[in-house]
C-alpha cells in the first residue's frame, strides 16, 4: 500500500531514553502513524517494547527492519556515529527517514548523505531539530517573518542541562563530537533559521571543565561560549551548559532594528508559582524531554503529514539535510576553535 492511502507504517529504531519518548508518541499519539516495528540490539530495550507498545514486529538487526515491506519510514534514535549510514541504507530501501540530530559528526559523512539523498527525491529525510516545532519558537519566528522586529541581525541562545552527577555525558563524551556539537548544534540551527538562514563566515569558541575532569580525556568541556559571525553582518551568541544546578534552562534572544523577542527565558514547569521564606520563585524543566515536549509531538506529526502528501504534494517537514549539515559544519568549526584558542573561518 502507499502511505498516502492510509497511515504511515513506521519503525523506530533505538529504544534508548528519547528512543522510548518517539516510540509512544508515534504509537499513541500521531493520528496519521502507525507504529508496526522497533529495532534494537538490547533484549531489555526489546522487552520494554513488547510491553509498552501495540504489539510491534522486534528486530534485533536494522538490516531486517529495512527489509520488512510493510515498514513504510524509519525513525532513528541511534548513537550519532551510525547516523549517515543508517540514513543512506534507508533511502536505498525505500523507506522515508527521520533521524535524531546530528546529521553526522563528520562533515564528510554529511555531504555523502546529502548526494544519495538527492538520488531519492521522492522520499523525505528530516533531520530532529525539535524546536522549530515548539510552539513558543514557531511563534517567535511569524512574528519575526512578519516584521515585528524589524530586521534581525542577532541571536542570543542558550543550552544548558541540569548537573549529571551520574556522569552519563562523560561516558558519551568520546562519541559524541563535543559540547558544541551535542548540545549547541541545536541553538546553531535555531540562529540560521530565525536569522533568514545565513552563511556563517567566522566563530570563536572557548570553554571550561567546571565539574566534571573525566571531560579532558575527551579533549571536550563542560561549560562552553561562542560566537558565529554570518553574512550580511548577522550574529549569533551561544552558551553551553552541563551542570546547571535548577535544571534544563533553554532560551533564546533575538534582537531586531525595530524590536527584540525572547523565547523560554523562564524555564518554568508550570504555572504555578510558590512563596515562602525564601522569596517567590517556581519550579524549573528538569530535562529537556520536558522542556520539548509538545514539539516532539508536533515534529512527529509533521514529518508522517509531509510523507502522506506523497509525491504530488511533497513538502519538507523540519530540518532539512542541508540544513544539518550546516550545522554540523559550524558545530566542528566551533570543536576546532575551541581545542585551537584561535578563531575560525568558514
Amino acid at each position: 500500500m502507499t502511505a498516502a492511502a492510509g497511515r504511515v507504517r513506521v519503525g523506530v529504531v533505538g529504544l534508548g531514553r528519547l528512543g522510548k519518548r518517539h516510540a509512544e508518541n508515534l504509537a499513541y499519539r500521531v493520528p496519521g502513524a502507525a507504529l508496526v516495528a522497533a529495532c534494537s540490539p538490547l533484549e531489555d530495550e526489546r522487552a520494554w517494547a513488547r510491553d509498552a507498545l501495540r504489539e510491534p514486529r522486534l528486530y534485533g538487526d536494522y538490516a531486517d527492519l529495512l527489509a520488512d515491506p510493510d515498514v513504510d519510514a524509519v525513525w532513528l534514535v541511534t548513537p550519532s556515529s551510525l547516523h549517515a549510514q543508517q540514513i543512506v541504507d534507508a533511502l536505498r530501501a525505500g523507506k522515508h527517514v527521520f533521524c535524531e540530530k546530528p546529521l553526522s559528526i563528520d562533515l564528510a559523512e554529511c555531504e555523502r548523505v546529502l548526494a544519495e539523498a538527492a538520488r531519492y527525491p521522492h522520499l523525505q529525510a528530516t533531520i530532529g531539530f525539535m524546536r522549530r516545532f515548539d510552539p513558543s519558537y514557531k511563534d517567535a519566528f511569524d512574528k519575526i517573518a512578519a516584521g515585528r522586529i524589524g530586521r534581525p541581525f542577532l541571536v542570543r541562545s542558550q543550552t544548558t542541562d541540569q548537573n549529571d552527577t551520574d556522569g552519563f555525558f562523560v561516558r558519551f563524551a568520546a562519541t559524541s563530537g563535543g559540547i558544541f556539537l551535542d548540545c549547541t548544534v541545536h541553538d546553531i540551527d535555531v540562529a540560521r533559521w530565525l536569522l533568514g538562514k545565513p552563511r556563517a563566515t567566522r566563530v570563536f569558541a572557548a570553554g571550561a571543565v567546571a565539574l566534571h575532569e573525566g571531560l579532558r580525556e575527551s579533549g571536550d568541556v563542560d561549560n562552553g561560549v561562542a560566537i558565529c559571525e554570518f553574512e550580511g553582518g548577522k550574529l549569533a551568541m551561544f552558551y553551553a551548559s552541563r551542570t546547571q544546578a535548577h535544571g534544563n534552562d533553554t532560551h533564546s534572544e533575538v534582537i531586531g532594528t525595530a524590536g527584540a523577542l525572547a523565547i523560554g527565558h523562564n524555564p518554568r514547569a508550570n504555572r504555578v508559582e510558590i512563596y515562602d521564606a525564601t522569596g517567590i520563585r517556581n519550579e524549573c524543566t528538569p530535562n529537556f524531554f520536558d522542556r520539548f515536549e509538545d514539539a516532539f509531538l508536533h515534529e512527529a506529526r509533521a514529518f508522517v503529514a509531509a510523507v502522506q502528501g506523497g509525491a504530488a504534494a511533497h513538502v519538507q517537514a523540519g530540518a532539512t539535510l542541508a540544513d544539518a549539515l550546516e550545522a554540523t559544519r559550524i558545530g566542528i568549526a566551533l570543536r576546532q576553535s575551541l581545542q585551537s584558542g584561535q578563531a575560525v573561518t568558514l
